[in-house]
């Protein structure tokens, strides 16, 4: 099973650039003509959060006539920017698979069951799952303990060093942990929200942060650094089921010269010593 994820991308009104600067729309264009070039195409895209800039209705629509060259289903989740509300209904379909209160909801439909959170706060900028959540995942788990299982939101449960960043973190990241740690199926933790891709570990499973298809956060691991972007290469997530594991790939958005070939057609390698 392929995933690709997308995150972050902030979409705004028509005639509405993010910070002065960036056309995110133009961007996530961009993402959805790259995610038709892959073969074999992703089974699935999740949206980790911040799928608009302001949570408008207009904003989600935009949104939504960009991706709808995609033939695969999307499965979003809110982040800060958006709200629970706002997903669900701009995404009817979607919010028929989650209960009453925040959008959490379970994708049954793949090799890979899709678990996805929603650790908005409304009108805070920090994550935070709580005990419905919390007991939500722990019940949707229990009920398929030999199926491997992704766990996505928005927040990260993890600090990356990005001090302005981690601010805003999950912050009820140690109860997540103790539930993942009960369901040894969790195959990875992804989520958003840093426009940066990081890995580390949490739980005992991987643990990502997909990189944004428009602006990316700064690297500056000063404590004392200010809050600011630069415009590097856009790229996405992909994840490829393997062998029970969950292997994650960084995709970079775009063109690029290639594929060159390592060996020519009698086998040997090309430009190797002693080749005329």
């Amino acid at each position: 099973m392929l995933i690709a994820q997308l995150t972050d991308t902030h979409i705004r009104k028509p005639g509405s650039l993010a910070y002065d600067v960036v056309d995110t729309a133009r961007y996530l264009e961009a993402a959805v003509a790259h995610l038709l070039t892959l073969a074999p195409r992703p089974d699935a895209v999740i949206v980790t959060g911040d799928i608009t800039d302001f949570d408008g209705a207009e904003e989600y629509a935009r949104f939504i006539e960009l991706l709808r060259p995609l033939p695969m289903p999307v499965f979003p989740v809110p982040g800060n920017h958006d709200s629970s509300a706002g997903v669900r209904a701009a995404f009817p379909d979607v919010a028929r698979r989650m209960g009453d209160g925040k959008a959490h909801y379970v994708v049954d439909d793949f090799p890979l069951r899709l678990v996805l959170l929603d650790s908005t706060v409304p009108g805070r900028p920090h994550g935070e799952i709580g005990a419905e959540g919390l007991a939500f995942l722990d019940r949707v788990l229990s009920q398929a303990p030999d199926r491997p299982a992704l766990v996505a939101l928005h927040h990260p449960p993890f600090l990356t060093g990005i001090r302005h960043m981690d601010a805003q973190n999950l912050s009820d990241a140690p109860a997540l942990e103790d539930v993942i740690r009960r369901h040894p199926q969790v195959t990875a933790v992804v989520c958003g929200h840093v426009h940066r891709a990081v890995s580390t570990t949490f739980a005992g499973v991987a643990a990502t942060i997909a990189p944004a298809p428009a602006h990316s956060v700064s690297l500056s691991l000063d404590p004392a650094a200010l809050p600011t972007f630069h415009m590097e290469p856009p790229s996405l997530a992909l994840h490829v089921l393997e062998e029970g594991r969950l292997v994650t790939h960084r995709s970079f958005i775009g063109s690029f010269p290639g594929p060159y070939p390592f060996f020519d057609a009698s086998g040997r390698m090309i430009g190797a010593p002693g080749e005329r």
